[in-house]
Order: C-alpha cells, then structure tokens, then sequence
C-alpha cells in the first residue's frame, strides 16, 4: 500500500471538494478546468428548483450561482458562491425532486460554512503530518546515533503512519459535515413543502451502484458516509415529513423531462435519445430531444420541420423558438434566426442574456450595417445581465467590425479576455483599440484601464 508523502496530503485534501455523493470530483474539475455549460432553459429551470431551497437557507441574498457542469457522472459539489451540478446527474435524475434534493444538499455545505472548515482541517492535518514526519525523522536519528536499529525502524513507522492518521482524521471531519449537509437539505425540504424522496432515491441508487460493482469499503477511508448510513438517517427524517409522498407538478416534471432530452440530444445524440424515452417515444420531451439530435446529426431541414411540430404544440414555450432559431442559422436564413430568437427573448420568462446573445449573432450574420448596430444595443444589454457569457464579447466585436468601430471592435475583445481573467491578452488588444479611440471618450478611458491593470 502506498502512503501519501505529507507533501501531498494537502492536495489530496484539497481534492475532497463537498460532494453529493460517494463519487470523487472529476481530475478536471480538481486541476481547475472544468468544462461549462451554459444554456438558457436548463439555468433557468435549476434557477426556479433552487431559489425556494436558498432562501429557507438564508442563502438567497448571498448571489449563489449554480453551474453547469459538462460530465457523466452522478455528482455535485460547492465552491465559493456557486454549486456545480454535472449534466450527468440532470440526465439521470428521473423527477425535478431528485435534483432539488441534490441542490439542498450543496445548499447545506454553503450554509454551514463547511468550505471555510475544511480548509481549517486541512491546514490541521497538514501540520499533524509534518510534525509526525519531524518526531519520526528524530527517533531514526536517536537509534542510529544509539545504534538501535529498532528505535530506526520506530521511526520509519511514525513517518509512514503520520500521514495517514491526519488524512484519516479530515475524513472522518468530512464524512460528519455530509450528514449535517443532509440533515440541513431535510429541514429546507421541510421548510418549502417538499418532498425528501428525491435524495433517498439518489442514496439507494448509489448504493445498488456499489453493491453491483462488487465494491467492498472501508468505512474510514471514504470522505462520504455509507449510502446505507445516509439512508436511514434520511428514512428517519422522511417520517417527520408530510410531504414525504407529494409528488411533483405535471408542468414541472414535463420541463424536467424536456431538460434531460435536450442534455441526452447533446451529450449522447439519437441513440442515447433513444434509450432514455424507450418506454414513449412520441412523449413531447422524446420529440424534443430527437429534434435537436437532428440537427446535430446535419439534418438541419428535417429538423426544422420538427421544431415548428413541437412549436405548434406549445406556442409559448421560448425555448423551442431559441433552438428553432439555432436551426434556422445552421439553415443560413440568418433574419429569420433573428426572429425566431426575438420571439424567444418576449417569451424567456428568466430575461436570459444568453438568447439575447444568441438574438445578436443571427443580425450580425445578415452582414447588413443596421442589423449590426441593432446587434451592438442588444449585446450590450446580454453582457450586462450576464458578464460571464464570453461569447458575446466576440460577436459585440464582430459587429462593432460590421459597422467600420474597429477601435471597439478590438476593445470589445479586450474586455472579454479581461472577464474571463487574459490580462496579457487583453492589454494587447486594449492597445491596439488605444490607438483607434477618440482620446478621452469613455472607451478610450476603458482601454488605458486595461493597460494600467497591475501597474
């Protein structure tokens, strides 16, 4: 068996990010490239599950985002202000109360202050090991000096054993701080009238997961407590709740089962539409999902054919205009994509900036001046409701370019590598959009801002 060297202990703790579930947080998401996925509808139904849970948390004031993480795997984790749900456990949660459960949870780790206290235990461990490798290092020199070579082999035990009694130490802190995170999610689903079923159900199906992999665990060398333990403390709380057996809205769930259609198109294309709505396959999710997997197949007509269908179905749902106007781009009839995304912006009730963004690259493909500048108006009101779409920082500069503004146009690029934390890349092109600027005016004040960052 091989024992971490204490020099690694604190970036293995590190690795143990509070999770929902007994699965690691994915390498990429440890090394700090996560892969994002950003989508209006599916923000906006995590938005309407969540918001009810933050406020029984006292979280709601605190500007908590939730982020959307491209993998496959059942898992969630907090960090900072924000919760990452992988498309993953959208996918494979069959009801919105199985989510919301998930939310709840990471909405207990944020409440409790349990990142800040980690840290705290982990900067304790890490000095347990280090001293541990210091007594050790004295007991080997004390028995060679005394010529006690079982003094030496003493030693050599305390050096090994150090850092494993710290590490073990912050695990068993861990596993504590995820029943208090389940206990909290019990009283916010409690508090809002909700149903606790969804995180039992997420608990028994890691544990069927465990138990079909054949996977035998040492109870203290896991940072989550047993699916068993969380199930009976849950089955307990249940009791106590009666909303045990409510179920979910209709109109809720069908938007649920449009999300995890549009996650499967994406992620998986046809087939894994396929396998997820085999039991109903004219379900109007199944036709959602084998529309969109259409025109990502390269069918862009027939999948047009399909959305106006599912638009005749529901009118008013703006997210079957956004992607019809996705389609209608694929198609080249970039006013008509224009259209559709305005239609979608008027019915979007979350005022998303993202359709706005996505309403600004259609007028920017007409080629035509007016349509840019009327793109111009447009991105600038989706950046200021959403700075982080960095998308639109690239078509503002496209369109700035439409209209002969170079000089915004390579500013527009310059704030955008700034947001997204390119400073060598955004003093560069803040320079070049410096020399294109009428001296004084607002953006050219923005442009020397830039190049006197950090000075």
């Amino acid at each position: 068996m091989r024992i971490p060297r204490p020099d690694l202990l604190l970036r293995l703790a590190l690795a143990l990010v509070l999770t929902v579930g007994a699965v690691p947080v994915p390498a990429s998401a440890q090394q700090g490239r996560v892969a994002i996925v950003r989508d209006a509808e599916i923000e906006g139904l995590l938005k309407e599950y969540a918001l009810p849970i933050l406020k029984a948390a006292g979280l709601s004031q605190r500007g908590v985002q939730i982020i959307i993480v491209n993998d496959p795997g059942f898992n969630a984790f907090v960090d900072g202000r924000r919760i990452f749900i992988n498309t993953g456990a959208l996918m494979t949660a069959e009801t919105p109360n199985e989510i919301i459960g998930v939310l709840a949870h990471e909405a207990g780790h944020l409440a409790g202050g349990h990142q800040q206290r980690l840290r705290e235990q982990v900067a304790r461990a890490r000095t347990m090991a280090i001293v541990g490798g210091l007594l050790g290092a004295g007991a080997i020199a004390a028995g060679s000096i005394a010529g006690n070579r079982g003094s030496a082999n003493a030693g050599g035990a305390i050096i090994s054993a150090a850092p494993g009694l710290a590490m073990r130490g912050l695990l068993s802190y861990r596993r504590s701080e995820e029943m208090n995170a389940d206990q909290a999610a019990a009283r916010y689903l409690a508090a809002t009238g909700q149903s606790v079923k969804g995180m039992l159900t997420t608990f028994e199906r890691f544990s069927r997961s465990m138990s079909l992999a054949g996977v035998q665990v040492d109870q203290y060398t896991i940072s989550h407590p047993l699916p068993q333990e969380r199930i009976a403390l849950l089955q307990e709380l249940a009791q106590k709740n009666p909303n045990f057996d409510k179920p979910d809205s209709p109109k809720l769930l069908q938007r649920h089962q449009l999300m995890r259609a549009k996650i499967a198109a994406y992620t998986g294309g046809p087939g894994a539409v396929a396998r997820l709505f085999n039991r109903d396959r004219t379900s109007l999710a199944a036709r959602y999902g084998d529309a969109i997997a259409t025109d990502l197949g390269g069918n862009s007509r027939a999948a047009l054919k399909k959305m106006d269908e599912l638009i005749k179905a529901e009118p008013n749902n703006a997210y079957f205009h956004e992607f019809r106007g996705e389609v209608l781009l694929n198609l080249g009839k970039a006013a008509d994509a224009a259209a559709a995304f305005g239609k979608a912006a008027k019915l979007d009730k979350t005022r998303s900036g993202l359709i706005r963004a996505r309403q600004a690259v259609a007028l920017v493909a007409t080629g035509d001046r007016k349509q840019a500048s009327a793109a111009i108006d447009e991105l600038k009101a989706a950046i200021e409701a959403d700075p982080d779409n960095l998308d639109a920082y690239q078509t503002l500069s496209q369109a700035y370019g439409v209209t002969g503004d170079i000089g915004n146009a390579e500013l527009a690029m310059a704030n955008g590598h700034f947001r997204a934390g390119n400073v060598r890349e955004a003093k560069v092109f803040a320079a070049r959009a410096a020399g294109k600027l009428v001296p004084g005016s607002p953006s050219a004040k923005r442009a020397n801002d830039i190049l006197n960052y950090g000075k």
